[in-house]
């Protein structure tokens, strides 16, 4: 195996420190891999220079953990595995529970989610909705934030649930904006969370744990610790689910296949130990126990049997006793031995107890903490709580012993005499609180008054604003007539100028129409109405070439070219024609460029006259 590279492993530190992130237990090879390939997509060759960017650039971060951890997941990945779970692993676990039994399930490595919905549409086929609601609780987990939020969400375009049949896509899904998101009563089922296999510690009393093509990124040793783990958070009857990639033949003290192929596992339950479970020693193999060893089991009794309820936790936060009086107060067992501490609801209800035992620890001294109100079932108590640091012969601390006494008589007693000492000076209280209140009564009205000349003051700056308002709505409408009055005298200028227009081009003898460089019709006057039969609101705005009218327009298209061209010479055509009458006439068109202010022409101005003679030439 070559030496790892000293710059590669300062960046695996740096994104650790940073990010929390530990990517130590990864198998050098892959991991090298994909990091290169992150940094080739940026054009970085060289990783000191890629720490120095990822320290620059906070958001490489996200695009780092995308290429390394590589969540690719599908709902029914491997159809025969599930197959094989849905129709023997699931039933027996379920039967193997009593009906009311919660069923809590773990999905390790959950990427965005389909794996832990899949394993939810499962149970529910198998169950029934409203029992999967109330027994089965998903954990799935996952080191990716980001991978994370998408799952919560339970939305996934069609090509995500291309693998779900048609009926379970319609009964599981609903289809909000082009996508299908999951039914939102069963999604509060499935929790998720963020856990790091490799640092974190496992979620207990697993019935089924999935952890599928994700132990295959890990070297072997961390594989070990992971498996260790695993093996710790499932039930005794607990199912593992791995992937196809994971064999676990090394590991038969820990794990029994049940389907080899399709990598499916059962738990090797521990033996049961023989010298206390609350120490979770084994007992020696043969033989009969020595002196001090039954001195142990004696103390051990004792200790169990003490009406003070107590749990010992160890230097490194693990329990290590529990004694009935504990397991009667807080529901704690001794199979709640050998767990982290910070796993059990003690820990922090009814008091946060890991601050303390911490103090206790650095401190080396005892800490009382008085008054801890606690409720068992419907009766509730008042604890008082003792942490006791246990320190060795060599100094240094073995752990911390927790003991909860039992004041609640003590505290009602106390409470009775403060409530009759109470009682006797209420009297005095109430007298001098009528005098205060009379005292506040006053402060009270003179209060209102002083709100009352406030308010006046508001109302009076109020008036002042709304008259300025007033005047300068006044001085606007004054000019909005004055601009009226400017547009009427407009009107009326305009309006007289189309009658001068209208008259001269009625009065004129000829036909006169108009058009625009497109050759629309813009003007057409009543000589040319009286020749062509054609009303002015039918010609207005047509394509002068398409009119359906005596005129053989087509022969007019290079004398319109011309007057358009601004083409000197005279633009005049002499043509056969049909008036509206039906008669054959003679038509002389004569076309004129129509000027504009901008430069070029705006139009052309054709003058159609009857003449009575027609030159032989024409055709």
């Amino acid at each position: 195996m070559s030496e790892p590279d000293p710059r590669f492993e300062a960046l695996l530190d740096h994104v650790k420190g940073s990010r929390g992130f530990d990517f130590t237990g990864y198998k050098r090879s892959s991991l090298v891999r994909r990091v290169e390939h992150r940094m080739s997509q940026i054009g970085i060759d060289d990783y000191a220079d890629y720490l120095d960017y990822l320290e620059m650039h906070h958001g490489e971060f996200t695009a780092l953990f995308n290429t390394i951890l590589i969540n690719v997941t599908a709902f029914f990945r491997d159809p025969e595995a599930w197959q094989m779970l849905r129709d023997e692993v699931l039933p027996t676990v379920l039967a193997a529970k009593t009906p009311t039994a919660p069923l809590r399930i773990w999905s390790a490595g959950c990427a965005s989610g389909e794996e832990a919905y899949t394993l939810a549409m499962v149970l529910a086929e198998l169950m029934g909705i409203t029992e999967f609601r109330d027994r089965v609780k998903i954990y799935a987990t996952d080191v990716d934030e980001e991978a994370l939020s998408q799952a919560r969400h339970g939305s996934y375009s069609p090509r995500d649930v291309r693998g779900i049949p048609k009926e379970m896509l319609e009964r599981y899904f609903e289809p909000v904006g082009g996508r299908h998101v999951f039914r939102k009563d069963l999604r509060r089922s499935v929790i998720f969370g963020r856990n790091d296999l490799v640092q974190d510690a496992p979620i207990s009393r697993i019935d089924l744990l999935l952890c599928r093509n994700t132990l295959m990124y890990f070297n072997a040793e961390t594989q070990t610790r992971i498996l260790a783990r695993f093996h710790f958070a499932l039930a005794d009857t607990g199912v593992l689910f791995l992937g196809k990639a994971e064999m676990l033949l090394s590991h038969a003290a820990l794990f029994v296949p049940i389907d080899l192929r399709r990598r499916i596992f059962r738990k090797v339950p521990r033996v049961a130990v023989s010298s206390g479970p609350m120490f979770g020693e084994a007992a020696a193999v043969g033989g009969s126990r020595s002196a001090p060893a039954a001195l142990d089991a004696l103390r051990a009794e004792a200790l169990l049997a003490d009406p003070l309820a107590q749990v010992v936790v160890a230097e490194d936060g693990v329990v290590a006793v529990v004694n009935r009086q504990a397991e009667f107060l807080f529901g704690i067992s001794v199979r709640d031995v050998g767990r982290p501490f910070r796993d059990l609801d003690l820990s922090y209800r009814p008091l946060e107890l890991r601050r303390y035992i911490e103090q206790a620890q650095a401190e080396r001294r005892s800490i009382r903490v008085p008054d801890v109100a606690y409720s068992r079932g419907s009766e509730p108590m008042v604890l008082e709580v003792q942490v006791i640091p246990l320190v060795g012969s060599g100094l240094s601390v073995l752990g911390v012993s927790l003991a909860f006494h039992d004041v609640t008589d003590a505290r009602r007693l106390q409470e009775e005499l403060e409530q009759a000492n109470r009682q006797l000076e209420t009297a005095y209280e109430e007298l001098q609180s009528t005098n205060e209140e009379l005292e506040t009564t006053n402060e009270e009205l003179q209060s209102t008054v002083e709100e009352l000349e406030t308010t006046n003051e508001e109302l009076q700056s109020t008036n002042e604003e709304l008259e300025t308002m007033n005047e300068e709505l006044r001085s606007t409408n004054d000019e909005l007539h004055t601009i009226n009055d400017e547009l009427h005298d407009r009107t009326g200028e305009l309006d007289q100028l189309n009658e001068f227009l209208d008259s001269i081009l009625t009065g004129l003898r000829a036909g006169v129409v108009v058009l625009n460089p497109e050759l629309h019709v813009q003007v057409w006057n009543e000589q040319a109405q009286e020749l062509w039969g054609l009303r002015r609101e039918e010609a207005l705005g047509r394509h002068f070439l398409n009119l359906d009218i005596g005129l053989p327009t087509d022969r007019l298209r290079p004398l319109i070219r011309s007057a358009l061209a601004d083409e000197p010479g005279q633009h005049e055509l002499v043509v056969k024609a049909v008036n509206r009458r039906g008669r054959s006439i003679a038509v002389r068109v004569l076309g004129s460029p129509l000027g504009a202010r901008e430069p070029g022409v705006a139009g052309v101005i054709l003058t159609m006259e009857d003449v009575d003679g027609v030159p032989g030439s024409l055709e």
